[in-house]
């Protein structure tokens, strides 16, 4: 009953957040079994809450650097604002890019034939996020040593850089593979599904009807598994057309997050530069990224 009136409330309280993100990292939310009925049992406010909270706390790691570099240049009411800005940049890149990436994830799933409504799509993208900012999060406390370790500026920048891409990678791992559990097989391409990993059932079906037969085939497969919200449902997998799909969109929200972070830099603060809470629209993303590689070895 009080998890019934949660649901209803979408909010709950901050140990039921932590519960909940507890059950999405370890794939009890979106086990095969719990997303039959094209559900994720999760409270869409609390989990919301709990990734602005891990963005955070990112952001406050991330800020270490111009924190250090304050301190010791004597700059503390510039390293100050630029902590603030970073904590509070940070939750906005990945709010403004669900918002933005929303649309197309929702006719993208549509295409494919998956049972998810709006409502169920974005409760899945929220789900994704929270995958993303826990890695984040919990990779923060390795961002602020070499913060206070090394004054390489473009060292940090490229380091946050990697940080990112590994726990974005793996928050679009968690959602290609909870839409792939989404997805509907027909019943003909399950059974070929199962028979070519060797999951067919072993007791042969009295030669009658199709029907008979089918019955008798569903009754006896087990159940899908997997051990993790990132591993492969045994017997399900994505068409060619669906993979195409789902590629396309992958791409399309690398792209709009890369370029969001473009424009709501900077985060980390420049030594050499004074504080701003945004730069002049110049270049992009990658552009940018590949004159930072190129010199750190010039």
């Amino acid at each position: 009953m009080g998890n019934a009136k949660l649901e209803q409330s979408g909010f709950g309280n901050p140990k039921e957040w932590l519960f909940h993100l507890d059950r999405i990292l370890r794939g009890d939310a979106t086990k095969p079994e719990q997303i039959r009925d094209a559900e994720i049992s999760i409270p869409v406010l609390g989990i919301t809450a709990s990734v602005v909270a891990l963005a955070i706390a990112y952001g406050f790691c991330m800020a270490v650097f111009a924190m250090v570099h304050g301190f010791e240049s004597e700059q503390l009411a510039k390293s100050t604002q630029q902590t603030v800005a970073t904590m509070t940049k940070v939750p906005l890149l990945f709010l403004l890019t669900l918002g933005i990436t929303f649309p197309s994830l929702y006719v993208f799933n549509a295409l494919v034939g998956s049972r998810l409504k709006m409502f169920q799509v974005l409760k899945l993208l929220i789900a994704s996020l929270a995958v993303n900012l826990s890695v984040l999060a919990s990779m923060g406390p390795i961002i602020a040593f070499f913060s206070v370790s090394t004054p390489n500026y473009k060292f940090i920048v490229l380091l946050n850089v990697v940080v990112f891409a590994v726990a974005g990678f793996l928050g679009l791992s968690f959602l290609i593979q909870t839409l792939n559990r989404l997805t509907p097989k027909t019943r003909k391409e399950t059974t070929r599904s199962f028979q070519r990993i060797g999951k067919f059932p072993s007791q042969q079906v009295a030669p009658s009807t199709t029907d008979s037969a089918e019955q008798t085939v569903d009754a006896e497969l087990d159940p899908p598994t997997a051990a993790s919200p990132l591993d492969s449902v045994e017997g399900v997998v994505l068409g060619k057309q669906e993979k195409t799909v789902f590629a396309c969109w992958i791409v399309v929200f690398g792209f709009v997050g890369a370029q969001m972070g473009w424009v709501l830099r900077p985060f980390i603060g420049s030594p050499n530069m004074e504080f701003s809470w945004l730069r002049p629209r110049d270049s992009n993303f990658f552009e940018a990224v590949f004159n930072t590689l190129f010199g750190m070895f010039s």
